[in-house]
């Protein structure tokens, strides 16, 4: 485009030739008018200014941006970095990195950059872009260094600013886990393989190298004297007391050999291990002791005794944790098992031997010796006893008492075997010898095994079973009706008592019938007689067997008639059925003797017959109840009417009362109102007398305040005044004497003075000023430091000439 540009100070613009293909700079501040064959291209722009601190970067930078009027080739693909200079415009092609667009829009703040300022702590990560020389360092194409602070970076075109780091900040007690991301050699000029990890532990600030990755940071374990830590090792290495470790191997550390513990690559902490403490009269069997190297000997058992404290080893653990000595009185005993041939002074033991010591004393075992059990004595009462078995010889028998029983090394409880029924009727069973408190008026039949005999035990009574004694126990029916070997019971009872069963009869014209009968029965029997007491276990469910025997004779009897006369005679035909002519019935097989019998109740068995009975009887009870009914309804009626009348009376005179009680209300009303608007006048007037009054008395209260408040003021001066006179005038006093003091030690001064002149010029030399002329007394004067003046003491002056010659007259 044709025409005149006039271009600013530090701005520039770019004019294409036509003719030629070039572009050309111009900077201004100038006035340009385009050729024919001239354009602008871009601008008119400000130049590039580059602050201090700051830098650019332009791509594809001239080869030789300073020749001026000579044609310059791009660098394609370069960069040029620039820094704080004179403004400078950009050459045709070159572009401004970070602002693209300048050309057009002609800002460039955006492509302007800080310098990289490093701290102290900080490291700045370059890689090279391209083969280049570094100072005296070749860089290869890709390498990555840092540069450390403190320090401002300048950036060059070789390299590429990749980011900057922090150091790690170590606090004491911290390590720093870390990498090598190739192979490198440390801070610590120790040759590092790719991969390979250690720790650094130094505290404060940590730089990492540029192929060193954090992997982080650990804390280490403070050491206390009552917590060691069990170690164990990844791999083969010297551990931080500068011993050799294999990998598996494990070990503590404690307080006595660190106070802190640092994480070591290919040691791992495997668990805290608390100090283990032993009081007095404590001890605990040490199994799998480590020995001076600190290896488990497998098998070994060590007894320590306290006062102690100890860590345990990897591979040790406790026997039964810690225990308290065994403290054995009269009455207590040991049972000890031998688990290695050991002779001592006092014994010579084989291994599996057993033997027992008893009280009173302390004892704590050897490493060759295992408490199996401590044992007691056993005190037995009357009638009590154990079974006790010899584990040697298999022998079982029973210890009564009374006595205190302690069983030997070679001696159990035997544990008696009893059926369930037994057990549970019993409650108790093993170790302490059965015992059963059979009640009055019962039998308990007991067998003996062994000897193939039983025996009967009347109540009341302990039955005492023996090692080979059971119990017969007597499954009974029970229930109604009866069900066979629904009761089980060690005990017969021998009565009197009663039997309650319900049997089901049928008459001769086929009425089934529900009879419940209730009949006493007893045993006779002789107590010391054995055949007698032990005929009667000879019918094991003895109610049962009467049950069945009684519901027999009565179905018998009923069958051979109707039932109208089994209703009218229905007790009389059952008694005959029972007992026939005799008074009561005895059963030989076991002498039960069953002497009266009760009907309790007769029901039918079949629904229909069962239905028209109650029919009858509910329409019994229908008709009593209605008629009943009836008459409550009409009493309740009555009742009704005379509370209503009630009622209503009351609530005339209620609302008599009423209106009397609201006409006196009324004038309460008429009243109030009346004392209420005269009352409110006098409140309002009184409290109006009695607001005025409290203003005039707080308006006195107040002059007299103010009155006592002036009167203190002037007071406090006036006392101001006198103080400050009286203080004027003792210091005046004091200062006239002062002066007064000060004058008259002057005047003696002088005097002394003077005396002492005169002393020392002595009487020839006043003689000789006193002959002389008044120059020469003078000039003598003035050589004795006095002036020939009028001295005076303020009222009458002295010649000293004429001193001089009376000083001389005097002499």
């Amino acid at each position: 485009m044709q025409g005149v540009y006039g271009i600013k100070p530090f701005h520039f613009v770019h004019i294409l030739d036509l003719n030629s293909n070039v572009t050309r700079v111009e900077v201004g501040p100038l006035t340009i008018a385009l050729k024919t064959n001239e354009s602008v291209v871009a601008g008119p722009h400000p130049m590039v200014i580059v602050p201090p601190g700051h830098y650019c970067v332009i791509l594809n930078p001239c080869c030789d941006h300073s020749s001026e009027g000579k044609l310059c080739k791009l660098k394609h693909g370069f960069r040029d970095i620039r820094f704080f200079k004179e403004p400078f415009p950009l050459c045709p092609g070159e572009i401004l990195d970070g602002a693209e667009s300048f050309l057009v829009s002609g800002d460039h703040k955006a492509a302007i950059k800080a310098l990289p300022v490093i701290g102290s702590s900080s490291a700045l990560i370059l890689e090279a872009e391209v083969d280049h020389k570094d100072g005296d360092v070749q860089r290869r194409s890709g390498e990555l260094w840092q540069i450390e602070g403190p320090c401002t970076y300048k950036p060059t075109c070789h390299a590429i600013m990749k980011g900057m780091k922090q150091a790690e900040i170590l606090k004491p007690g911290q390590a720093l886990r870390l990498r090598a991301e190739q192979e490198l050699i440390d801070r610590s000029d120790k040759r590092r393989v790719t991969d390979e990890e250690w720790l650094v532990t130094t505290a404060g600030a940590y730089l990492t190298g540029v192929y060193e990755a954090v992997v982080g940071i650990e804390e280490a374990w403070t050491l206390t004297p009552d917590v060691a830590l069990h170690l164990r090792a990844s791999e083969r290495v010297t551990d931080s007391i500068g011993v050799d470790r294999f990998p598996g191997e494990e070990w503590i550390v404690t307080r006595a050999d660190m106070e802190m513990l640092y994480p070591t690559i290919g040691i791992e902490v495997v668990a805290n291990v608390k100090r283990t403490v032993l009081r007095r009269n404590q001890f605990c069997v040490l199994l799998n002791p480590v020995d001076q190297n600190g290896r488990p000997q497998l098998g070994k058992r060590k007894v320590i005794e306290g006062i102690a404290t100890f860590f345990l080893h990897p591979g040790e653990h406790l026997e039964n944790g810690i225990q308290v000595a065994y403290i054995l009185t009269n009455a207590e005993a040991l049972v000890l098992q031998c688990l290695e041939a050991f002779s001592n002074e006092t014994e010579r033991r084989s291994p599996g031997e057993r033997w027992m010591i008893r009280g009173p004393r302390q004892y704590v075992p050897t490493k060759f010796i295992k408490v199996v059990e401590k044992r007691e004595e056993i005190s037995l009462a009357d009638n009590q006893g154990i079974y006790v078995r010899n584990v040697k010889s298999g022998l079982v028998r029973s210890v009564m008492g009374p006595q205190s029983y302690i069983l030997t090394e070679n001696e159990v409880f035997f544990e008696k075997e009893l059926s369930k029924n037994v057990e549970e009727m019993l409650k108790r069973g093993g170790g302490m010898v059965v015992t059963y408190r059979c009640p009055h008026n019962t039998a308990c039949q007991v067998y003996d095994f062994a000897k193939k005999k039983a025996r009967v035990t009347f109540g009341p009574d302990l039955v005492i079973l023996g090692p080979n004694e059971n119990f017969n126990v007597l499954s009974l029916s029970a229930g109604k009706p009866k069900k066979t070997n629904a009761l089980m019971s060690l005990a017969l009872m021998l009565g009197p008592d009663f039997i309650t069963d319900i049997i089901t009869v049928e008459t001769s014209d086929h009425a089934r019938l529900q009879i419940k009968l209730a009949f006493n029965n007893r045993f006779e029997y002789d107590p010391n007689d054995d055949k007698s007491a032990a005929k009667l276990f000879n019918v094991p469910d003895f109610i049962g067997f009467a049950a069945q025997q009684v519901a027999s004779h009565i179905r018998a009897a009923v069958a051979r008639i109707s039932f109208d006369e089994f209703h009218r005679h229905s007790s009389k035909i059952i008694q005959s059925a029972v007992f026939g002519q005799k008074s009561e019935l005895k059963f030989s097989a076991n002498n039960l003797v069953i002497s009266n019998i009760d009907i309790q109740s007769i029901e039918p068995v079949d629904l229909k017959m069962r239905d028209s009975l109650m029919k009858s009887v509910q329409m019994a009870i229908e008709i009593s109840t209605n008629s009943i009914e009836a008459t409550a309804t009409h009493e309740a009626t009555r009742l009704a009417q005379v509370a209503y009348g009630n009622l209503e009376r009351q609530k005339i005179s209620n609302e008599k009362e009423a209106e009397k009680e609201r006409g006196h209300l009324l004038q309460l009303q008429a009243l109030s109102a009346a004392v209420e608007s005269t009352g409110q006048a006098v409140a309002e007037a009184q409290a109006k007398a009695q607001r005025m009054k409290i203003e005039g008395i707080s308006r006195i209260e107040g002059a007299k305040l103010k009155a006592k408040a002036a009167d203190i003021m002037h007071s406090v001066e006036l006392n101001n005044l006198s103080l400050l006179r009286s203080s004027e005038l003792d210091f005046e006093k004091m200062m006239h004497e002062l002066n007064f003091e000060r004058a008259h030690q002057m005047s003696d001064i002088e005097v002394s003075k003077f005396s002492a002149m005169i002393k020392a010029i002595g009487a020839d030399t006043l003689k000789s000023i006193a002959t002389a002329g008044p120059d020469m007394q003078a000039k003598l004067l003035s050589s004795l430091g006095l002036e020939s003046v009028l001295l005076t003491d303020g009222n009458s002056p002295v010649n000293l000439f004429n001193t001089a010659k009376g000083l001389v007259s005097e002499n």
